[in-house]
């Protein structure tokens, strides 16, 4: 049987609403640094990337995904970052991968077989091929953590949707430390 947090969230919930505890996280839909991050949803990074780039709550729009890897042109993390550049006012992009990421040299196959395990019968994979579905592709990784912050970033600066005057940048973060190291810097580019 599995284990559910649902009535310890909605408990904990009552109480941080009752007591008015969301008064230090009130701000409004804009970021104001005026920026949006496309990162990792690793756990590590939940407390860390923000502490390590120096946001907090309000200040920047924070887009989340497996690897930080933009994998679709037209999926929806690249419609999230539309939307923060036009009608949430974002005018610069930062991609953060990190060191140590789960997504460096990930194939399709052992996820998978986790899939199988979980009830996912192989007859289900196979109508998804048959579909015109390319789940190698689609569950594949990275080579490694700059590659895939590199390959996020070219395809931002290149989407004919995204503004090309906005600046990218693309960092990688170490998950222990915090330390963060420039891949690619957005304002050399402008200069191109």
């Amino acid at each position: 049987m599995l284990v559910s947090n649902l009535d310890e969230i909605l408990s904990f919930n009552e109480e941080f609403v009752s007591s008015q505890s969301y008064e230090p996280y009130r701000t409004d839909k804009f970021p104001s640094k005026k920026m949006v991050i496309v990162t990792c949803m690793d756990t590590r990074l939940t407390e860390l990337l923000p502490r390590a780039m120096n946001f907090k709550n309000g200040d920047a729009k924070v887009i989340k995904t497996a690897g930080a890897l933009i994998c679709e042109p037209y999926g929806s993390v690249m419609r999230s970052l539309l939307v923060a550049v036009t009608l949430l006012k974002a005018e610069e992009v930062f991609v953060v991968g990190h060191l140590d990421c789960g997504m460096i040299g990930l194939q399709a196959a052992p996820v998978l077989a986790e899939l199988e395990k979980k009830g996912i019968s192989k007859e289900r994979m196979e109508n998804l091929r048959h579909s015109g579905v390319d789940i190698e592709n689609w569950l594949h990784g990275c080579q490694d953590v700059e590659s895939g912050v590199m390959e996020s970033v070219n395809l931002i600066r290149n989407h004919p949707l995204f503004p090309s005057h906005l600046m990218v940048h693309g960092l990688t973060i170490n998950p222990v430390t915090g330390k963060l190291h420039l891949v690619f810097d957005g304002r050399e580019a402008k200069n191109l």
